[in-house]
């Protein structure tokens, strides 16, 4: 090697030093930039890391609050209690281990009966699983011997609303999605005339009714059917022809009256002739129904789908009214709707009792597809709910809540509880004859 090569090996010029550096500090600074950006997009990755998991613990949290138990943990029922009010409605109150608690409603017939029997089954759904709302329908009602009747469906209906109320409740979805999902965006309703009046519904129902009185008698003279007409011509024109108006007879007109009634009735086309006679001989009703264009409808004496069988069969009605407080529960509605359809036969479930059978027939309403209108729907229901049912314009919107979609205020419900009011105890005001009322 030269001296010069030598001298420029260990001794670099200027300029190429400077260069050197120049080079040096560019891939500092590379380096710098490309260990930011890394930084960032690490802290980046960590934040949104850091988001997501909190997003989903919230996801989870809400769907803990909406859905408290997962269908694979353990949930036994640990109380049944029932409460008799002073108005005679009687309620069924379940309690579980998670917490959770279901509503349901019988009979207010016989009530102190009703709840007597709700306890007598007691014994057999304590420790076990009260989501199995259909397997607990069919052991409380095929264990007895003697089955239907007014008091053993009733106490079976009570318990399978209060079931349905824990099932819907632990799954965070009002019951009717657990049938299939609604089959209409808001349920009609009827009230009473009063209600009418006041724009809370469209429709209402009245009695038949001339000189103070309901018909009572065999056979009614023509001047008090005359009467009963022009009482009934006398509301439709008030009120007009785009309200529907239904006839109650109640159950207490005897057949050769209701017929003279139903066809002095039939020019101001009532919405319905609710129970033209007693239900037990189905044969009666089936022949009325021949001899009028009027609908028939029945049901709030009738029990399960083997008491509405015959009712469908033999033409009976047009309208079926079963009442979830003692045809059976939600349950045994939903089968009776079912087997409704199949004879293009709507529902128009009865109701004159208390919150439970309202939210509980709501359900119904919501699930089914040959729903027609549902009764007392204008009911606030305010001195026994925290949230009272608010009808608009003759319907009443979708529960959104889960169960049954209502809550008990069980403060209020206390303070009501004591003796059940007695029914009345009717005479013919001019024999003194017993009387249905």
């Amino acid at each position: 090697m030269s001296s010069e090569k030598a001298t420029a090996s260990r001794f670099p010029r200027t300029g190429d030093v400077t260069a050197s550096r120049q080079t040096e500090r560019k891939d500092t600074a590379h380096r710098h930039k490309i260990s930011r950006r890394g930084f960032v997009a690490r802290a980046a990755a960590t934040v949104s890391l850091a988001g997501l998991l909190e997003t989903g613990r919230q996801a989870e949290a809400s769907e803990r609050r909406r859905a408290p138990v997962s269908p694979r943990e353990s949930i036994k029922v640990t109380k049944l209690e029932t409460f008799v009010l002073r108005n005679s409605w009687v309620f069924v109150k379940i309690s579980t281990n998670a917490g959770i608690v279901g509503w349901g409603e019988m009979l207010k017939d016989n009530s102190k009966m009703c709840a007597a029997g709700a306890k007598e089954v007691e014994p057999y759904l304590i420790g076990k699983d009260p989501r199995r709302v259909v397997h607990h329908w069919q052991a409380i009602y095929r264990h007895s011997f003697y089955r239907g009747g007014p008091v053993l469906t009733a106490v079976l209906s009570g318990i399978d609303q209060a079931l349905w109320d824990i099932k819907g409740k632990a799954l965070g979805v009002p019951v009717y999605e657990l049938l299939g999902g609604p089959t209409r965006d808001r349920i009609r309703i009827y009230g009473s005339r009063a209600d009418v009046e006041q724009g809370k519904a469209k429709a209402f129902k009245t009695q038949v009714r001339a000189d103070g009185r309901i018909p009572s008698r065999y056979v009614e003279s023509q001047g008090f059917v005359q009467r009963s007409a022009e009482n009934f011509a006398a509301l439709r024109k008030a009120h007009g022809p785009d309200i529907d108006i239904g006839i109650d007879f109640h159950g207490a007109v005897q057949p050769q009256t209701a017929l003279l009634l139903i066809k002095a009735l039939e020019p101001y086309q009532p919405f319905f002739y609710e129970e033209p006679v007693q239900c037990q001989n189905v044969d009666v009703m089936a022949d009325l129904a021949r001899k009028t264009h009027i609908p028939i409808a029945t049901g709030e004496r009738i029990f399960t789908k083997w008491g509405f069988r015959e009712i469908l069969e033999k033409k009976a009605a047009s309208i079926l009214q079963p009442d979830v407080c003692y045809a059976g529960g939600i349950t045994e509605l939903r089968l009776i709707a079912g087997m409704a359809e199949a004879y293009y036969v709507p529902i128009a479930p009865h109701n004159p009792q208390g919150p439970c059978s309202l939210a509980a027939s709501c359900q119904i309403a919501a699930s089914i597809p040959n729903f027609l209108i549902q009764e007392r729907g204008t009911d606030t229901h305010e001195g026994l709910l925290k949230v009272p049912f608010k009808a608009e314009n003759g319907f009443l919107p979708l529960p959104t809540e889960p169960g049954l979609g209502i809550e008990i205020d069980e403060d209020k419900l206390m303070a009501q509880v004591g003796e059940p009011r007695e029914y009345p105890k009717t005479y013919d005001r001019d024999d003194g004859s017993v009387v249905d009322w």
